[in-house]
């Protein structure tokens, strides 16, 4: 019966609604297509294979701290740009666009939090933002976060997320990677300790200057640790050695290779975190730490 002769008898055609676009989504890994939800309740990882998407800082800092401790600091500072910098469009532009999406006024959020009870300086990248490249105002939020923790005798968690320094402030930003590690040097004369975890991806001027010169570095399983990826090196050489370079960059073999120590699962990352500052960091746990 077409729906003409439907009006007639008076049958009435019942109409499905929509279900809203972003109730499902797709694994990269195992390419199954997983309810959101059920990925968001399990800190972002795929029920059926484990792997571990992308999640925003809040949800990170939500999965490792202790509920509502995050006191931000350095959040006057904001990416500029100094250079007048535009290629597609002006660099000013993808900040205010970047901005609107993740909230942030760079690509680093630092503050003081708590694991357990144990306080300590905790520094994120958002991938979200600029691909959670490191810029001008990133390096002096962590510089300055870094300044605190001396301060305050605080041992230091970094949560490294980027896909490198940013090219839009060319030398600006690769200075951030010598800033750094010269204030993470002071830091060590301190005696503090600096915990790197390294989750997908980490590259670039990040991977080569603070992300691997932690204390201990921990690194999320199947995370991509390396310098540079596959739209730089895919050009130059065959696909024999493109694969050997996707294997050789991710987690299980920078571990196999000693350039991290441990793989640990998002889900256990709060409990290695404690475990490790009661063993690196003997400091109390009450509120006036």
């Amino acid at each position: 019966m077409n729906w003409f002769d439907k009006l007639k008898s008076g049958i009435r055609t019942m109409v499905k609604r929509g279900l809203p676009d972003n109730l499902w989504i797709k694994c990269e890994r195992c390419h199954q297509t997983v309810y959101r939800r059920q990925v968001e309740q399990n800190f972002g990882i795929c029920p059926n294979c484990a792997a571990h998407f992308r999640i925003g800082y809040r949800e990170y800092l939500d999965c490792v701290l202790d509920r509502q401790s995050f006191q931000e600091i350095g959040q006057e500072v904001k990416s500029a740009d100094s250079l007048h910098f535009e290629d597609r469009i002006k660099y000013s532009e993808r900040i205010k666009e970047h901005r609107k999406r993740t909230g942030l006024d760079a690509a680093v959020c630092t503050g003081i939090g708590r694991i357990d009870g144990q306080a300590a300086g905790i520094g994120i990248h958002e991938f979200g933002f600029v691909g959670g490249s490191l810029g001008s105002a990133e390096g002096e939020r962590i510089c300055r976060l870094i300044d605190r923790c001396i301060q305050e005798r605080l041992p230091l968690i970094l949560i490294c997320r980027s896909g490198g320094a940013r090219m839009q402030e060319s030398t600006l930003a690769l200075m951030q990677m010598a800033k750094i590690n010269v204030k993470l040097a002071q830091f060590s004369e301190e005696g503090l300790p600096f915990i790197s975890v390294l989750t997908d991806p980490t590259t670039a001027g990040v991977s080569a200057s603070y992300a691997l010169i932690g204390d201990i570095n921990i690194a999320e399983p199947h995370a991509l640790i390396g310098f540079t990826g596959e739209r730089i090196t895919g050009s130059s050489v065959g696909e024999e050695e493109m694969e050997g370079l996707r294997s050789a960059q991710r987690a299980e073999k920078v571990l196999e290779h000693g350039f991290v120590d441990m793989i640990v699962p998002r889900t256990h990352m709060k409990q290695a975190l404690s475990r490790l500052l009661l063993l690196l960091w003997d400091a109390p746990v009450s509120g006036d730490a």
